[in-house]
């Protein structure tokens, strides 16, 4: 089912005259495009509306030319209106309303007066055949990217020389990054999310990311050491067999249309079975990945369904250590998105579940300082 399918079979169940689109993921997904010039703002500077039939695109005189040029890919055999306004005489969701009949039953992902409000993440699940071309790519990027400044990192650095120096070196690919933390010896041990600061690394340094490139979002985790606590090994591999065992469930109850409070059942006895019952009450641990850096997140109680093929990026942690990758779940197989094959591994297998993975290990580099 393609994507104008899915939206009919959506305004059809909650008999919709229409949608739109304005946020930058849910444009995104639509359209192949980016409506973002403002990061600062939850709604693009154009919006994309479909009525089952016609698909609108509606932006401000400013924006016109350059969106229905370069920002609307997935749209090329679509025949699209463009609409535009004056950009003095409205906003956006100013717009959007005025287009609306007063009959017509019309959803929208921001806040427009009269229409309702709509959910779109079940929409976005499961990934389309493109969206999963895209994610490889992505995913491959982000990892060479994140990766390639790792390997040049020393004790001395700070965790704000990190963070720039990973957001260049993913801007260079065209990817940009909604999270960048990193977190040296003395902060990475006292916080799980540890967002930087003017401190040095020290012996050791976690570097987690999640980055976006055509709305898709991808979310990896590296460790580097240059002396490596004693502990860090240790705690490692049972973050990793955490992750493994998750990932092993997820592929489980997406063939038996389960919902995510079963992987998460998993994850709470895998932390048990490594030595670390309740660990995951320190930190969320992940849940499925796509067009926002997670969809869902998962909880015990959690009724989401899972399904595939669909990303998903579980990121356990261990007191000082974490575990993280990007995974595509399709036809009952596994494939690590963010890997680049440049960085070490170790096999793990996950725990009462047929899956070994290699997963990474951390970096130990020479100090030269």
């Amino acid at each position: 089912m393609d994507k104008r399918e899915r939206l009919e079979a959506f305004l059809e169940r909650h008999d919709l005259d229409a949608i739109w689109f304005a946020r930058p993921n849910s444009f995104a997904w639509f359209t192949g495009g980016n409506n973002v010039v403002d990061r600062e703002g939850d709604a693009g500077v154009a919006a994309a509306g479909y009525d089952g039939e016609t698909v609108t695109v509606l932006t401000d005189n400013i924006e016109a030319d350059r969106i229905a040029a370069e920002e609307l890919p997935d749209l090329e055999s679509v025949d699209v209106t463009l609409e535009q306004f004056p950009w003095h005489t409205s906003s956006l969701a100013e717009a959007i309303g005025a287009r609306v009949g007063a009959d017509e039953r019309v959803a929208a992902d921001i806040d427009v007066p009269g229409l309702e409000d709509v959910d779109l993440a079940s929409i976005r699940q499961p990934l389309t055949d493109r969206d999963r071309e895209r994610y490889r790519e992505l995913g491959q990027d982000t990892a060479v990217a994140v990766e390639s400044v790792c390997g040049q990192l020393r004790s001395t650095d700070t965790e704000h020389e990190v963070a720039s120096a990973l957001l260049v070196s993913l801007s260079a690919r065209d990817i940009e990054a909604p999270v960048v933390l990193v977190g040296g010896t003395e902060r990475a041990q006292q916080y799980r999310h540890y967002t930087p600061t003017a401190d040095e690394l020290g012996d050791y340094a976690l570097v987690s990311v999640t980055a976006q490139r055509e709305g898709l979002h991808a979310s990896c985790t590296r460790t580097v050491a240059f002396d490596p606590p004693e502990w860090l090994e240790e705690r490692h591999k049972a973050a990793t067999r955490v992750e493994t065992t998750a990932l092993a469930a997820t592929r489980d109850v997406a063939e038996a249309g389960g919902a995510a409070a079963d992987v998460f059942g998993a994850i709470q006895d895998a932390y048990a079975d490594v030595g670390y019952d309740g660990e995951w009450e320190h930190h969320h641990q992940g849940g499925a990945a796509g067009f926002a850096g997670r969809e869902w997140i998962a909880t015990p109680d959690s009724d989401e369904p899972v399904v595939e093929p669909m990303a998903y990026a579980w990121n356990p942690t261990v007191q000082g250590a974490k575990s993280e990758d990007t995974v595509l779940v399709v036809d009952g197989e596994l494939e690590v998105l963010t890997r680049s094959d440049d960085w070490p591994t170790a096999s793990v297998t996950a725990i009462d579940r047929d899956l070994t993975l290699e997963r990474p290990k951390p970096l130990v580099l020479e100090d030269e300082d």
